[in-house]
């Protein structure tokens, strides 16, 4: 028997999604699959959801939610031979879309239930795990404003990069050094990415590969406002490098140093998170996490 566990982020995808034994039993036969569905009820719970199915013995774990649920149930299989399926069920699936995994339930259940399995890399941040990005100051400050709003919704996602926008304009107090060589003050971009997909079909690093062993790297310093909105551009064409003051590049490791600033604003797998650690490593742990695709 497969034993295959469904941690379900409930309110994802405005919470219309059925995921009951009944309906699953249609994909999955009782002959051939044991079934447990697990509902996260806050920030965090998937993880512990996760944790407590692989106690359980669980064969394959799948995440139904967006990158921050997926991010939750996959940071707890790095390692292991357990395998993660996802259910792209959030708002901008950016993981999912690097996959291919379609975001219709049906077909993404029969990839599932197909057993096609790879191995990807993962990025981590000192001893927190990302799959398909991070990001500081600007990128960080679009995902709080997004979060604070009530809907996730494309439309959203632009009013919150507006309103960072604005707030770049004014004021930003994180300076950091990069590899204990380059200094940046006040840096509009900090941009590391496992994946070439962002979510809603954009990219800051469409070269990028999840099987590759190199995490793609996007610094932009402090620029006017004018290059802000053309840095914007440049993104929904996918060309970040159309910038002259944009740094790309690719590297096994990344290291900051925050050399002004209370903490690091960070985005991890488009979740808001703040970092206090003054040191942050940022490396790459080569085909670390089987993925069902």
């Amino acid at each position: 028997m497969i034993d295959i566990h469904f941690i379900v982020n409930p309110i994802a995808g405005q919470g219309r999604n059925n995921f009951s034994e009944s309906f699953l039993q249609d994909y999955f036969e009782a002959d051939k699959y044991n079934i447990t569905i697990k509902s996260s009820i806050y920030k965090g719970h998937a993880l512990v959801l996760s944790k407590e199915s692989i106690f359980q013995k669980a064969t394959i774990i799948v995440a139904c939610g967006g990158d921050g649920t997926i991010n939750e149930v996959a940071s707890t299989l790095v390692g292991t031979s357990i395998q993660l399926g996802v259910i792209p069920i959030g708002s901008g699936n950016g993981l999912a879309s690097t996959l291919n995994i379609p975001r219709n339930i049906h077909k993404a259940l029969l990839l599932i239930k197909k057993n096609n399995k790879i191995r990807i890399d993962v990025g981590q941040i000192n001893q927190r795990y990302f799959f398909s990005n991070t990001g500081f100051s600007f990128s960080a400050s679009v995902i709080k404003n997004y979060e604070e709003q009530n809907k996730r919704t494309l439309s959203s996602y632009v009013t919150a990069t507006l309103k960072s926008l604005f707030y770049y304009s004014k004021k930003n107090k994180l300076n950091i050094r990069i590899n204990d060589k380059t200094d940046v003050t006040d840096p509009f971009l900090v941009f590391v990415s496992n994946s070439n997909t962002l979510g809603y079909d954009m990219s800051l690093t469409p070269k990028a590969s999840l099987q590759d062993g190199l995490l793609d790297i996007v610094i932009v310093p402090k620029i006017s406002v004018l290059k802000m909105l053309y840095f914007g551009l440049c993104l929904l064409l996918k060309k970040p490098n159309l910038l002259k003051e944009a740094i790309c590049y690719q590297s096994d490791s990344l290291t900051l140093y925050r050399t002004q600033g209370a903490f690091y604003l960070s985005q991890i797998d488009g979740e808001s998170s703040q970092i206090n650690e003054e040191t942050l490593l940022i490396s790459i742990q080569r085909k670390a996490l089987n993925v069902l695709v």
